[in-house]
């Protein structure tokens, strides 16, 4: 039988067997997501069951029941019975806000971590400078929590689709660098008060 929310599912870690009340979504189709922290591409059958751990930034962090750890594309949503965010195009020619990359930014989160990448401290610089022909050319310096994560091309594109999505945008290069190497300090009061690094 299904296991539905009156329902214990038991959890295998190792030798450990958890039995917890479920929380558990039923996969409504085969939905692409990508594996935390490796960063390779999966697909979830549908029918399977994961748990939501994360719902930010228009993505979703689900937990499979095999224990391991996914991140679902906003615009694959309808697979675990949400609505994927509207995104609008920007309008043509709409005016320049260099304040809205900022904003973009935001929006950006560690797929593991419940804090936005400009609060990680995850983001070096940001650059708005002409373009070819005229184009305005947004640069963004950032880095990751660790040089080894799997999932920094994943972050990358992130920056690359929100802040490219802006009126006035024409091109955004992301650099990933890893000097100066990242660590705690880097982080904001408010990103260090919500992990309870105090």
């Amino acid at each position: 039988m299904a296991p539905t929310t009156q329902h214990l599912i038991p959890v295998f870690r190792g030798f450990e067997v958890l039995t917890q009340l479920s929380d558990a979504i039923r996969l409504k189709r085969d939905c692409p997501g990508i594996m935390i922290p490796a960063g390779t591409p999966v697909t979830l059958p549908a029918g399977s069951f994961v748990t939501l751990k994360q719902a930010l930034g228009g993505d979703y962090t689900v937990r499979t029941d095999c224990g391991d750890i996914v991140r679902i594309a906003g615009a694959d949503a309808d697979a675990i019975g949400k609505e994927a965010p509207s995104i609008e195009a920007p309008a043509p020619g709409g005016p320049f806000n260099e304040k809205a990359i900022w904003n973009e930014l935001r929006k950006v989160y560690d797929p593991e971590i419940p804090i936005n990448i400009v609060e990680l401290g995850l983001v070096y610089g940001c650059r708005v400078a002409p373009g070819t022909d005229g184009r305005r050319r947004v640069e963004i310096t950032m880095t990751l929590t660790a040089p080894g994560c799997g999932m920094g091309e994943v972050l990358k594109q992130d920056v690359e689709r929100k802040v490219g999505s802006l009126p006035g945008v024409d091109e955004v290069a992301v650099d990933l660098v890893f000097d100066p190497p990242w660590n705690q300090s880097r982080m904001s009061e408010a990103a260090r008060l919500e992990l309870g690094l105090f």
